[in-house]
């Protein structure tokens, strides 16, 4: 059954088990909502519960199979009656992704008295950029949907004036709501970090780009011991060659496993001193754009970010006037910056961390009742018969 509140929120996901999507649905249910979860799976076996609410599973699907989670979802959209009650109950379906969106407006026009539909979009897809005949499909399918939601909510400024603005079809009120941590553990501040060399750079989350592999696996082999690298989360083992090969073989090149998200954030980014906050997996596109769930969990927890000067990520740290930001060639910046490293400069980027207030990297309960009560807005506004 939903959880107990006063906006009743339908969740629709396309990985149940994304940990960014267990933490939105912490953030609703501490915000007041009833939820409500249902949607795909990564996982090979079904997800029994989120944040203690019960969950329909749709099936599995699997990273970069476009094909196959195009077969899954118009599967689901074909006998989606059977979950009808599902959506009958909501008074606001939340579709995380384009595909869940389909489900949503399909889903809704199953009921009597419409629930407001909010897109989700935390990153943007490759084929929804491309000049091409399926990405001028895709983009206009996202539009025609979004025309029967209310809002979409983002994470980066950058989605919008890089896609939602100029590309995308999409013409909705915009949310941003940033990937900051939640909730915060309560824990005791650590010890102080010891100097460095070796100086530690922790790369966690999803790990899936081949490029930040290669150029970090140079790095700690030319350093000598004085730079380490520690992996700790879910490989994406189809985006690599042969990534525990290279790992195994690579001294200073460490894997650690997962990490359970809120309750190890504090101990994993406590034993590095920078925390590896560069994506390219999409270069030039979602990559440029995106401001990551690590940029905001190594902040909180004081581990100087490393990022990319051109895209959003660098962007931003420089208007805040923290962390490390490098230009191309990285492999050349990444050394010279090292080469130049003292436990005094070391110091110095790490107090414009701890100065920063918690507000920049974590949510509050408040913001939590601010998004339900946002959502509560569309509660008078549902349709019959559209």
């Amino acid at each position: 059954m939903p959880q107990q509140g006063n906006v009743k929120i339908l969740y629709l996901a396309h990985d149940l088990s994304d940990p960014s999507f267990v933490k939105r649905v912490i953030m609703l249910l501490d915000g007041g909502a009833s939820v409500s979860v249902a949607g795909f799976r990564r996982t090979t076996q079904p997800v029994e519960g989120v944040a203690g609410c019960n969950v329909v599973n749709f099936g599995q699907t699997f990273n970069g199979g476009f094909i196959q989670r195009l077969v899954s979802v118009i599967k689901e959209i074909v006998f989606l009656k059977r979950y009808r009650h599902l959506f009958t109950d909501a008074d606001v379906i939340l579709a995380r992704n384009l595909e869940m969106l389909a489900i949503a407006v399909r889903g809704r026009s199953l009921c009597s008295k419409k629930p407001a539909i909010v897109y989700e979009c935390l990153d943007i897809h490759r084929l929804l950029l491309g000049k091409g005949i399926v990405s001028n499909v895709l983009r206009n399918l996202e539009g025609w949907l979004s025309a029967r939601a209310s809002a979409l909510i983002t994470s980066s400024p950058a989605f919008i004036s890089g896609y939602f603005n100029t590309l995308s079809k999409v013409r909705l009120p915009i949310r941003l709501v940033e990937n900051k941590v939640y909730p915060v553990p309560a824990i005791a501040p650590p010890p102080p970090r010891p100097s460095g060399p070796p100086w530690k750079i922790g790369w966690f989350g999803i790990i899936r780009c081949r490029k930040s592999l290669d150029i970090l696996s140079e790095l700690v082999r030319q350093s000598n011991g004085a730079i380490e690298v520690i992996i700790r989360g879910r490989p994406a083992l189809d985006q690599f060659d042969d990534f525990h090969k290279t790992v195994s073989t690579t001294p200073g090149l460490k894997i650690s496993g997962p990490y359970k998200n809120p309750d190890d954030l504090a101990s994993i980014y406590n034993e590095v001193h920078f925390s590896w906050a560069i994506d390219m997996f999409e270069e030039g596109l979602n990559s440029s754009w995106l401001l990551p769930n690590r940029l905001y969990e190594g902040g909180l927890y004081s581990a100087v970010p490393i990022a990319l000067k051109e895209v959003e990520t660098g962007k931003t740290l420089e208007r805040m006037g923290i962390g490390v930001t490098l230009a191309h060639p990285l492999s050349a910046s990444l050394a010279t910056f090292f080469s130049g490293l003292t436990a005094d400069s070391y110091k110095t980027l790490e107090v414009t961390i701890v100065n920063k207030p918690t507000s920049t990297w974590a949510c509050t309960q408040k913001d939590c009742i601010d998004l339900v009560e946002y959502f509560g807005t569309f509660l008078s506004r549902s349709h019959y018969g559209q």
